[in-house]
């Protein structure tokens, strides 16, 4: 199984960036996919959430509603992260999760950074 994520950069506040994450290796279709992030010195949190299916209901946390988006293409087995009008506190590493019962798989991680 392989979750590879692509998107992160440095930005300046208030800017955007979309991050990628292409599965492998996994019926893409029938897993929960989410986008997570650890900053230095913190525990690693959810940023959002969407389950299986074509029509799959979203969670975010609360501090990137409005701002966040996440989708998916199950067809090209990829999940994004769609982040608009980014803060300082939004910096961090960006992982992707795919999740299905107790199966329980992570990408490597993209960075983020928020600064001016």
């Amino acid at each position: 199984v392989q979750l590879v994520e692509s998107g992160g950069g440095f930005v300046q506040p208030g800017g955007s960036l979309r991050l990628s994450c292409v599965a492998a290796g996994i019926a893409f279709d029938i897993y929960d996919m989410g986008w997570y992030r650890q900053a230095p010195g913190k525990q690693r949190e959810l940023v959002a959430v969407i389950n299986a299916g074509t029509g799959g209901v979203t969670t975010y946390q609360e501090s990137v509603k409005g701002r966040f988006t996440i989708s998916r293409d199950n067809g090209k087995k990829l999940v994004y992260l769609q982040m608009n009008n980014l803060k300082r506190e939004d910096t961090a590493i960006y992982y992707c999760n795919a999740r299905r019962t107790w199966r329980d798989f992570w990408g490597q991680g993209t960075q983020v950074t928020v600064s001016s």
